[in-house]
């Protein structure tokens, strides 16, 4: 049995699971999510935990054992607390607003013209000294994507190491070129 997909799911105060034919719903105080569940994975509540079981033992029905407990975890956990990914930027006069009026970010980082980005629904921004993006909300796919894809804008360079890494990520640096002796 998968290691983690036998691992009970605990419901925390505050927070509404329900369980339909097929369907996950997760329920707070402020919004909604909802996951399709594949098949061969049944989802069942004992108590006050979530427990996620397979119908069989096939190579398919173990695949998807760990993915449908890690995702509905992630669910609840999003419900409860919230993600947060921080992004970094590094280099000369590069820099990032955020404009909350429009939902838009717009990142300074080398390019002739501003690029600008716009912030989907249910993901909330916040810019700090110019240089420092954090990314937070309530799910945790979103918030992973919506940083991958300002990341993906100009990614750190291994010579200066310029551009938007992740806070906790490490550049791993290159020597230039070194100047040949004359003989």
């Amino acid at each position: 049995m998968s290691r983690i997909g036998k691992l009970p799911i605990a419901i925390p105060a505050g927070v509404g699971v329900r369980l339909e034919e097929g369907r996950v719903f997760v329920e707070w105080s402020k919004g909604k999510m909802e996951r399709l569940l594949p098949a061969g994975v049944t989802v069942a509540r004992e108590g006050e935990t979530i427990v996620v079981k397979r119908d069989s033992n096939s190579r398919n029905d173990k695949a998807m054992h760990g993915l449908t407990r890690t995702l509905v975890a992630n669910m609840i956990k999003g419900a409860s607390g919230g993600f947060e990914k921080v992004l970094e930027i590094s280099g000369v006069g590069y820099r990032a607003e955020f404009d909350n009026a429009t939902g838009i970010l717009r990142l300074l980082v080398g390019y002739s013209k501003p690029v600008e980005y716009k912030i989907p629904d249910g993901v909330a921004i916040k810019v700090d000294k110019q240089v420092n993006i954090s990314i937070s909300g309530y799910d945790k796919e979103l918030v992973g994507l919506v940083a991958a894809q300002i990341r993906g804008i100009k990614k750190p360079e291994p010579y200066k190491g310029k551009g938007i890494k992740y806070a906790n990520e490490v550049v791993r640096r290159k020597a230039g070129k070194s100047v040949g002796s004359k003989k």
